[in-house]
């Protein structure tokens, strides 16, 4: 098998860094989606009704807004290396509090840790697969496919577990991950990281004077309000609207992940022959087409090609994004620990915005309501595009 042209330029040190960066975000992958299938098991061993729950969740995607900032600041202080290392601690702490104990207000805490990991980690691993591939758009697609990979295969470790322990086989699964985690930590003391921080030193914030900093953030701002909201709200707008059995809506959700990992893996491909301005609009737009064919049908052969087409739209969008914006993140340090902050900010209103259209209107009204996203999503991708000149 031939390896990708990023790869083969890469010296040993920098391979093991990128090596470690996928293992990373696999696991990274794992813990950030596994939350959702261990919620009604936490709900129901410590007996948390649903605005609880809710808050758990909320509390985990805070945490990854706040990382957004924390893990652009914190290398400047303490280095690159010890400060992964220390914000990686905190999935530990995270899990640890959930198999311990039901305290409402500690497990809201331990939900915030995970998402400070998960926030840090996907700065830190951006950031640096970016610097090591001399921004390949290649190399970052490859990255969030090994993110997907993760994602899906959190289900089938819950299953696994349960099926093995029982009702307990939560916390098998929360164990798994936490060994994991150690393990990630235990890659990052060998990172060899020097050469790579020498810019570290540079504070400014220059970068929010510059348009397409701006341009760039709208697109990860509707994007992330996108994925979130889909990944989140998927399964019970086809259950709710009476479109599907649970256990069908289930499958495609995995689906979904399944293809994202597939459109990832294609975009891979392509990222170093295809110019990344033809991938990203054709991906916005694929993106836009399959979500309204997704609302505009019950029918369930044709909501599985929307679902196909939509993951396999949406998968490049993310790195896609990133792989332009990596001049500036070079120059500029904090720019990538600012972006995923005001990033963040959609994951967690876009969520919220569908619930209260849902509990007004309808949950086809909250659905709905991610168009809107969608559509500000293209045309943020329109503007870079068409009027700025690629980094």
């Amino acid at each position: 098998m031939k390896l990708p042209q990023f790869y083969t330029q890469l010296d040993r040190h920098n391979r093991y860094i990128l090596k470690c960066c996928f293992y990373v975000f696999a696991v990274n992958g794992l813990y950030s989606m596994i939350l959702g299938s261990l919620l009604p098991l936490i709900s129901r061993e410590y007996d948390l009704n649903n605005i609880v729950s809710g808050a758990l969740l909320s509390a985990h995607q805070v945490g990854n807004l706040i990382a957004g900032f924390i893990a652009g600041v914190l290398p400047i202080y303490l280095g690159r290396k010890k400060s992964i290392i220390f914000l990686s601690s905190f999935v530990v702490m995270g899990f640890s509090i959930m198999i311990i104990t039901g305290n409402p207000v500690l497990l809201i805490l331990g939900f915030l840790f995970t998402g400070l990991s998960r926030g840090s980690i996907s700065n830190f691993n951006n950031t640096v697969v970016n610097e090591v591939s001399n921004s390949s758009s290649a190399a970052l697609n490859i990255l969030h496919s090994i993110f997907a990979v993760g994602a899906l295969s959190s289900p089938f470790l819950v299953i696994l577990c349960t099926n093995l322990d029982g009702n307990n086989g939560w916390k098998v699964a929360a164990g798994v991950i936490i060994f994991l985690a150690l393990i990630s930590m235990t890659l990052f003391t060998r990172m060899k990281l020097n050469d790579l921080t020498k810019r570290l030193n540079n504070k400014s914030y220059q970068f929010l004077k510059f348009k397409h900093f701006w341009i760039i953030t709208g697109i990860i701002f509707f994007y992330l309000s996108v994925e979130s909201s889909v990944s989140g709200w998927i399964v019970k707008y086809f259950v709710d609207s009476d479109i599907m059995t649970i256990e069908y809506a289930q499958m495609l959700a995995s689906l979904l992940w399944a293809v994202i990992l597939a459109g990832r893996l294609t975009c891979a491909l392509l990222g170093d022959k295809v110019p990344k301005k033809s991938l990203l609009l054709a991906t916005s737009i694929g993106t836009v087409v399959f979500y309204l064919l997704l609302l505009s049908t019950q029918n369930i052969t044709v909501i599985t090609i929307a679902i196909m087409g939509l993951g396999f739209s949406m998968a490049g969008v993310y790195p896609i994004t990133i792989s332009i914006f990596g001049s500036t993140i070079k120059s500029y340090p904090m720019s990538m620990g600012v972006l995923l902050l005001f990033g963040g900010i959609g994951s967690i209103i876009m969520p919220m915005i569908i619930g209260t259209f849902s509990f007004h209107w309808g949950i086809l009204a909250g659905m709905s309501s991610i168009v809107f996203a969608i559509v500000m999503m293209m045309g943020f991708v329109f503007i870079n595009v068409f009027r700025i000149k690629e980094l």
